[in-house]
Protein backbone atom coordinates (compact mmCIF):
# COMPACT_ATOMS: atom_id res chain seq x y z
CA UNK A 1 0.00 0.00 0.00
CA UNK A 2 1.12 3.24 -1.14
CA UNK A 3 1.00 6.69 1.29
CA UNK A 4 -1.46 9.58 0.38
CA UNK A 5 -0.21 11.99 -2.54
CA UNK A 6 -1.69 15.37 -1.65
CA UNK A 7 -0.78 16.56 -5.49
CA UNK A 8 -3.82 13.77 -6.81
CA UNK A 9 -6.45 15.44 -8.49
CA UNK A 10 -10.36 14.95 -7.54
CA UNK A 11 -13.29 16.66 -9.45
CA UNK A 12 -15.80 18.27 -6.78
CA UNK A 13 -19.27 17.33 -7.52
CA UNK A 14 -21.50 20.29 -9.19
CA UNK A 15 -24.64 20.63 -8.23
CA UNK A 16 -28.35 19.83 -10.08
CA UNK A 17 -31.18 22.39 -10.10
CA UNK A 18 -32.08 20.02 -6.58
CA UNK A 19 -28.32 20.51 -5.33
CA UNK A 20 -28.52 24.33 -5.33
CA UNK A 21 -31.82 23.96 -3.21
CA UNK A 22 -29.66 22.15 -0.83
CA UNK A 23 -27.14 24.29 -0.62
CA UNK A 24 -29.50 27.31 0.08
CA UNK A 25 -31.34 25.90 2.24
CA UNK A 26 -28.43 24.65 4.98
CA UNK A 27 -25.98 27.74 4.14
CA UNK A 28 -28.25 30.02 5.54
CA UNK A 29 -29.51 28.88 8.10
CA UNK A 30 -25.86 28.32 9.42
CA UNK A 31 -24.96 31.77 8.56
CA UNK A 32 -28.12 33.08 10.51
CA UNK A 33 -26.66 31.42 13.68
CA UNK A 34 -23.74 33.01 13.16
CA UNK A 35 -25.17 36.20 12.98
CA UNK A 36 -27.64 35.91 15.60
CA UNK A 37 -24.91 34.20 18.19
CA UNK A 38 -22.52 37.23 17.54
CA UNK A 39 -23.86 39.98 19.60
CA UNK A 40 -24.59 37.76 22.91
CA UNK A 41 -21.10 36.17 22.35
CA UNK A 42 -19.32 39.44 21.98
CA UNK A 43 -20.60 40.81 25.16
CA UNK A 44 -19.89 37.59 27.54
CA UNK A 45 -16.40 38.19 25.98
CA UNK A 46 -16.07 41.82 26.41
CA UNK A 47 -17.00 41.14 30.67
CA UNK A 48 -14.33 38.44 30.92
CA UNK A 49 -16.81 35.40 30.47
CA UNK A 50 -14.75 33.09 27.65
CA UNK A 51 -15.58 30.21 29.09
CA UNK A 52 -19.55 30.88 28.49
CA UNK A 53 -18.77 32.15 25.50
CA UNK A 54 -17.48 29.01 24.11
CA UNK A 55 -20.55 27.26 25.26
CA UNK A 56 -22.39 29.79 22.95
CA UNK A 57 -19.90 28.93 20.32
CA UNK A 58 -20.23 25.05 20.93
CA UNK A 59 -24.10 25.62 20.70
CA UNK A 60 -23.65 27.04 17.24
CA UNK A 61 -21.51 24.73 15.69
CA UNK A 62 -23.85 21.88 16.93
CA UNK A 63 -26.82 23.58 15.19
CA UNK A 64 -24.51 24.47 11.53
CA UNK A 65 -24.03 20.52 11.66
CA UNK A 66 -27.26 19.64 12.75
CA UNK A 67 -28.58 21.93 9.50
CA UNK A 68 -25.90 20.84 7.04
CA UNK A 69 -26.97 17.10 7.92
CA UNK A 70 -23.81 15.28 8.80
CA UNK A 71 -24.87 13.77 12.38
CA UNK A 72 -22.11 13.62 14.87
CA UNK A 73 -20.88 10.71 16.99
CA UNK A 74 -18.61 11.02 19.88
CA UNK A 75 -16.42 8.14 21.36
CA UNK A 76 -14.55 8.77 24.76
CA UNK A 77 -14.46 11.46 26.84
CA UNK A 78 -12.68 15.47 27.01
CA UNK A 79 -10.47 15.96 29.29
CA UNK A 80 -11.11 17.57 32.24
CA UNK A 81 -7.58 19.29 32.27
CA UNK A 82 -6.44 22.62 31.30
CA UNK A 83 -4.00 22.51 28.03
CA UNK A 84 -4.14 20.96 24.63
CA UNK A 85 -5.81 19.31 22.28
CA UNK A 86 -4.34 18.20 19.02
CA UNK A 87 -6.22 16.40 16.01
CA UNK A 88 -6.00 15.55 12.58
CA UNK A 89 -7.22 18.41 10.23
CA UNK A 90 -9.14 17.20 7.03
CA UNK A 91 -11.84 19.73 6.20
CA UNK A 92 -13.36 23.67 7.10
CA UNK A 93 -15.83 21.10 8.66
CA UNK A 94 -13.35 20.39 11.61
CA UNK A 95 -13.99 23.80 13.23
CA UNK A 96 -17.86 23.16 13.28
CA UNK A 97 -17.13 19.74 14.68
CA UNK A 98 -14.55 20.10 17.18
CA UNK A 99 -16.42 22.89 18.63
CA UNK A 100 -19.08 20.92 18.47
CA UNK A 101 -17.65 18.39 21.31
CA UNK A 102 -16.11 20.66 23.92
CA UNK A 103 -15.69 24.23 24.49
CA UNK A 104 -12.21 24.60 23.26
CA UNK A 105 -9.91 27.56 21.61
CA UNK A 106 -8.23 27.00 18.35
CA UNK A 107 -4.78 27.92 17.88
CA UNK A 108 -3.59 29.02 14.27
CA UNK A 109 -1.13 31.22 12.52
CA UNK A 110 -1.62 34.88 12.10
CA UNK A 111 -2.34 34.42 7.99
CA UNK A 112 -5.15 32.67 8.90
CA UNK A 113 -7.21 35.72 10.10
CA UNK A 114 -7.10 37.46 6.84
CA UNK A 115 -8.05 34.18 5.26
CA UNK A 116 -11.66 34.65 2.74
CA UNK A 117 -14.52 32.95 4.78
CA UNK A 118 -12.22 30.95 6.99
CA UNK A 119 -10.88 33.57 8.48
CA UNK A 120 -14.02 34.88 9.62
CA UNK A 121 -14.89 31.38 10.77
CA UNK A 122 -11.99 31.25 12.73
CA UNK A 123 -12.42 35.02 14.72
CA UNK A 124 -15.76 34.47 15.47
CA UNK A 125 -15.12 30.63 17.25
CA UNK A 126 -12.47 32.87 19.48
CA UNK A 127 -9.55 31.48 17.82
CA UNK A 128 -6.11 32.00 19.26
CA UNK A 129 -4.12 33.70 16.29
CA UNK A 130 -0.33 33.40 16.75
CA UNK A 131 3.42 34.48 14.28
CA UNK A 132 5.46 31.27 14.87
CA UNK A 133 8.42 33.73 14.26
CA UNK A 134 11.54 32.87 16.70
CA UNK A 135 11.00 36.58 17.95
CA UNK A 136 7.55 35.90 19.13
CA UNK A 137 8.63 32.86 21.25
CA UNK A 138 7.45 34.20 24.23
CA UNK A 139 4.55 36.36 23.67
CA UNK A 140 3.07 32.77 22.20
CA UNK A 141 4.24 31.09 25.89
CA UNK A 142 2.53 33.80 27.62
CA UNK A 143 -0.46 33.69 25.69
CA UNK A 144 -0.59 29.94 26.39
CA UNK A 145 0.42 30.23 30.33
CA UNK A 146 -2.34 33.46 30.15
CA UNK A 147 -5.04 30.20 28.77
CA UNK A 148 -3.92 27.20 30.77
CA UNK A 149 -4.32 29.26 34.22
CA UNK A 150 -7.88 30.38 32.73
CA UNK A 151 -8.24 26.21 32.49
CA UNK A 152 -8.74 26.73 28.95
CA UNK A 153 -8.28 24.10 26.35
CA UNK A 154 -6.42 25.08 23.18
CA UNK A 155 -6.80 23.38 19.98
CA UNK A 156 -4.33 22.59 16.93
CA UNK A 157 -3.34 21.02 14.19
CA UNK A 158 0.05 19.61 14.60
CA UNK A 159 0.22 18.22 10.76
CA UNK A 160 0.33 21.78 9.50
CA UNK A 161 -1.75 21.06 6.41
CA UNK A 162 -5.01 19.71 5.81
CA UNK A 163 -5.63 16.50 4.01
CA UNK A 164 -8.03 13.87 2.46
CA UNK A 165 -9.73 12.71 5.81
CA UNK A 166 -8.31 9.36 5.27
CA UNK A 167 -5.10 9.14 7.37
CA UNK A 168 -2.62 11.36 8.88
CA UNK A 169 0.40 13.11 8.86
CA UNK A 170 3.24 12.68 11.23
CA UNK A 171 3.00 15.99 13.68
CA UNK A 172 5.37 18.39 13.40
CA UNK A 173 7.61 18.47 17.17
CA UNK A 174 8.51 22.23 16.54
CA UNK A 175 4.75 22.97 17.51
CA UNK A 176 4.89 20.95 20.66
CA UNK A 177 8.11 23.11 22.03
CA UNK A 178 6.44 25.86 23.73
CA UNK A 179 4.52 23.19 26.02
CA UNK A 180 8.00 22.14 27.91
CA UNK A 181 8.64 25.68 29.51
CA UNK A 182 8.93 24.97 33.22
CA UNK A 183 5.93 26.98 34.32
CA UNK A 184 4.06 25.11 31.58
CA UNK A 185 4.81 21.38 31.29
CA UNK A 186 3.50 20.56 34.86
CA UNK A 187 0.37 22.23 34.06
CA UNK A 188 -0.81 21.16 30.96
CA UNK A 189 -1.97 17.60 29.66
CA UNK A 190 -1.95 16.93 25.57
CA UNK A 191 -5.30 14.97 24.65
CA UNK A 192 -5.00 13.46 21.22
CA UNK A 193 -8.38 13.48 18.90
CA UNK A 194 -9.12 11.57 15.78
CA UNK A 195 -12.08 12.78 13.06
CA UNK A 196 -13.17 10.91 11.05
CA UNK A 197 -15.84 11.75 8.38
CA UNK A 198 -17.66 8.68 6.41
CA UNK A 199 -18.75 9.47 2.72
CA UNK A 200 -21.96 9.44 2.30
CA UNK A 201 -23.21 6.60 0.38
CA UNK A 202 -21.54 5.50 -3.15
CA UNK A 203 -19.21 8.26 -2.66
CA UNK A 204 -15.29 8.24 -2.30
CA UNK A 205 -14.18 7.85 0.98
CA UNK A 206 -12.06 11.52 0.93
CA UNK A 207 -15.48 13.21 -0.14
CA UNK A 208 -15.41 15.48 2.81
CA UNK A 209 -11.64 15.81 2.53
CA UNK A 210 -9.68 19.71 1.67
CA UNK A 211 -6.72 20.11 0.79
CA UNK A 212 -4.20 21.04 -2.04
CA UNK A 213 -5.33 23.70 -4.15
CA UNK A 214 -9.39 23.23 -3.72
CA UNK A 215 -10.85 26.45 -3.77
CA UNK A 216 -12.92 27.05 -0.71
CA UNK A 217 -16.11 28.03 -2.47
CA UNK A 218 -15.91 24.79 -4.56
CA UNK A 219 -15.66 22.61 -1.39
CA UNK A 220 -18.80 24.27 0.16
CA UNK A 221 -21.35 23.75 -2.66
CA UNK A 222 -19.41 20.24 -2.84
CA UNK A 223 -20.10 19.17 0.73
CA UNK A 224 -23.77 21.41 0.82
CA UNK A 225 -25.48 20.28 -2.48
CA UNK A 226 -25.22 16.21 -1.19
CA UNK A 227 -29.28 15.37 -0.31
CA UNK A 228 -28.42 12.56 1.87
CA UNK A 229 -24.80 13.41 3.90
CA UNK A 230 -22.36 10.65 5.37
CA UNK A 231 -21.51 11.14 9.54
CA UNK A 232 -18.26 12.48 11.30
CA UNK A 233 -16.86 10.78 13.92
CA UNK A 234 -14.56 12.22 17.18
CA UNK A 235 -12.76 9.60 19.14
CA UNK A 236 -11.02 11.26 22.62
CA UNK A 237 -7.52 9.44 23.51
CA UNK A 238 -6.51 8.77 26.81
CA UNK A 239 -4.61 12.56 27.61
CA UNK A 240 -0.61 12.39 27.67
CA UNK A 241 1.07 14.29 30.44
CA UNK A 242 3.85 16.60 29.10
CA UNK A 243 5.98 15.71 32.19
CA UNK A 244 6.01 12.25 31.49
CA UNK A 245 7.88 13.06 28.29
CA UNK A 246 11.87 13.83 27.55
CA UNK A 247 11.31 15.90 24.40
CA UNK A 248 8.80 17.22 22.23
CA UNK A 249 10.08 14.48 19.69
CA UNK A 250 8.61 11.78 22.04
CA UNK A 251 5.81 13.91 22.93
CA UNK A 252 5.00 14.61 19.10
CA UNK A 253 5.26 10.78 18.04
CA UNK A 254 2.97 9.43 21.06
CA UNK A 255 0.40 11.48 20.04
CA UNK A 256 0.73 11.17 16.05
CA UNK A 257 0.35 7.38 17.27
CA UNK A 258 -2.76 7.85 18.71
CA UNK A 259 -4.59 9.55 16.12
CA UNK A 260 -3.14 7.42 13.50
CA UNK A 261 -4.14 4.82 15.58
CA UNK A 262 -7.88 5.85 15.54
CA UNK A 263 -8.26 5.86 11.40
CA UNK A 264 -9.58 2.63 10.79
CA UNK A 265 -7.74 2.17 7.19
CA UNK A 266 -4.02 3.65 8.59
CA UNK A 267 -2.09 4.36 5.48
CA UNK A 268 1.53 4.86 5.70
CA UNK A 269 3.23 7.90 5.11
Amino acid sequence: MIGWDAQHEVTLDRPTRVGWLWVILRFIPCVLIIITLMVPLALLRAVGLWRAGQLVVRFACWMCLKFIGIPLFIKGLPMKHAGVVVANHSSWLDILTLNACQKVFFVAKSEVRQWPAIGTMARVVGTVFINRKRGDAKIQHDLFLDHTNKGHKLLFFPEGTSTDGCHVLRFRSSLFQAFFAPDLADLMWVQPVTVLYHAPKGKRADYYGYWGEMEMLDHMIHVLSHPKQGHVEVVFHTPLKIVDFPDRKALANAAYESVAGGMPNRLPN
